[in-house]
């Protein structure tokens, strides 16, 4: 018994010409782009070889009287990413209630809600750090207001959405049986969106941990003052053993923080 297979779709000319156009154009960008960067290639590769060769053995070769002060500057950063990531999921939650349709119930609020959400993501963690530290100086209070600020955009979104989701049919159930609107809260929405919430909290913990690693170069505090000052002096064994603390940091925490939220969710 033969096997008769469906006849193939003609592919539309119009399709093809579009696909074909598609390509060209992203190909002409990619030409372009490189074509324009007044770089000397073959002169970055050789300066790119000669300073692995002088900085890269030093890297693996970590100073370990060092480690007193950069686990202090570590541990610092850890308080900064925690503080800022608490504030931002506290700041966030008005916001996201804001921003969701099913809870305002008015498009104008809905709107101003997300406006002031994407305003916030704007703004990179860098460019509100050099905020904070002209408006407040130096010190880690600055990076703390930075990760709060920036991350309270993202959180707040992420949480719109959540509530945004949620099973409505639970709340008509609970106004159509004369709940107010506390009781529909807590007892409608909020167990709800609790495990989702946490979830994403954690999550944008660790992010901000890698974030605030590098705000000190700016003068937020943490780890990245030490990045900026081994650079500057050229010692790169110190620079190593930074390197090094904050790539088992953030492991041990991205595998903790992955744990957290499967048993949450």
């Amino acid at each position: 018994m033969e096997l008769i297979l469906p006849p193939k779709k003609k592919k539309s000319p119009i399709k093809l010409l579009r696909n074909w156009g598609i390509f060209l154009f992203l190909l002409l960008m990619y030409v372009w782009t490189f074509v324009s960067i007044d770089i000397n290639w073959v002169r970055a590769a050789e300066r790119m070889v000669n300073n692995f060769q002088r900085v890269i053995p030093r890297l693996f070769s970590p100073e370990w009287s060092a480690i007193g002060k950069v686990w202090s500057a570590m541990v610092e950063t850890l308080y900064i990413a925690f503080a800022g990531s608490l504030m931002a999921a506290i700041l966030a939650i008005p916001l996201g209630f804001l921003a969701a349709q099913n809870m305002t119930k008015s498009k104008i609020l809905t709107t101003f809600g997300k406006w002031i959400l994407s305003g916030v993501r704007a703004f990179p963690d860098l460019i509100l750090a050099i905020l904070f530290v002209v408006a407040v100086g130096p010190n880690p209070f600055a990076g703390v207001m930075a990760i709060a600020i920036g991350s309270t955009g993202m959180l707040g979104k992420l949480y719109s959405e959540v509530l945004e989701s949620i099973d409505m049919n639970i709340v008509e159930a609970m106004e159509a049986s004369g709940a107010n609107k506390v009781q529909i809260l807590f007892h409608g929405v909020i167990p709800q969106i609790i495990p989702e919430f946490l979830s994403y909290a954690i999550y944008r913990f660790e992010i901000d941990v890698r974030a605030s690693t590098i705000l000190g170069i700016v003068g937020a505090g943490g780890i990245g003052t030490l990045i900026q000052f081994a650079q500057m002096n050229r010692n790169w064994e110190e620079m190593g053993l930074i390197l090094l603390v904050i790539i088992i940091v953030v492991t041990i925490i991205d595998f903790l923080s992955s744990s957290i939220r499967k048993r949450i969710v």
